[in-house]
């Protein structure tokens, strides 16, 4: 089995060494490159393709929203890890609708960064405890089911391919796990957006934590 290849960016070096001592005895995973700003991480994003690139949000030169942003685009095959002490919304937000597959926080236990890593690894979202319950819910306004939108009105395959959805994983992905086209999959989604009034990635990802469809996740 091949090693989860990844890559590390932030700007203090106690926290790359801390990360480094943590991860390199784990041999599931394997350290390519390391950066302290937001232009060397992309370079080295560009140069070594990690399958996970973990950064921190306030980077110099690059912000890490702009990073993943750019990350998106240049190399969508990579696969993003914001590793923050920021748990406000404002942030969180960008950084899912960038495409972020996890969101942690620096004040949470060691060992869930190998635990976030490898979700995220095997397809999956991982997002922090504190932040699914503080920064996920809508406020008043924002792009969300409406109160006679239930999961009720989503027939099971619906529910089903939208719950894959929160939890990250792509159509291709859920089209081989449930042996279905991924026209059909596509289908599923659309028709599962359109009745509960979804219209962007972090606005599904805000329902499935509304159904626990993440709790797992992050307390695996």
């Amino acid at each position: 089995m091949k090693p989860i290849r990844i890559t590390l960016a932030d700007d203090h070096p106690l926290v790359l060494a801390g990360m480094k001592a943590l991860l390199e005895p784990v041999q599931d995973i394997s350290i390519v490159g390391e950066a302290t700003d937001g232009q060397n991480a992309i370079d080295v994003i560009g140069r070594e393709r990690p399958d996970i690139a973990v950064l921190d949000i306030s980077l110099p030169i690059i912000s890490g929203i702009e990073l993943a942003q750019r990350i998106a685009i240049e190399f969508p095959n990579v696969r993003l890890l914001a590793l923050t002490v920021h748990e406000d919304r404002a942030y969180v937000q960008p950084m899912l609708q960038a495409g972020a597959r996890g969101y942690l926080l620096k004040r949470s236990a060691a060992d869930e960064l190998v635990r976030a890593i490898r979700a995220i690894a095997e397809g999956g979202i991982y997002l922090d405890p504190a932040i699914a319950e503080k920064a996920l819910p809508s406020p008043p306004g924002d792009h969300a089911p409406s109160e006679s939108a239930t999961q009720l009105e989503l027939t099971p395959r619906e529910a089903e391919v939208l719950r894959f959805i929160a939890q990250g994983f792509s159509n291709k992905e859920i089209a081989a796990r449930l042996d279905v086209s991924i026209k059909t999959i596509e289908t599923h989604k659309s028709r599962a957006v359109e009745k509960l009034g979804l219209h962007k990635r972090a606005d599904i990802v805000r329902y499935g934590v509304s159904q626990g469809w993440l709790d797992h996740l992050s307390k695996e």
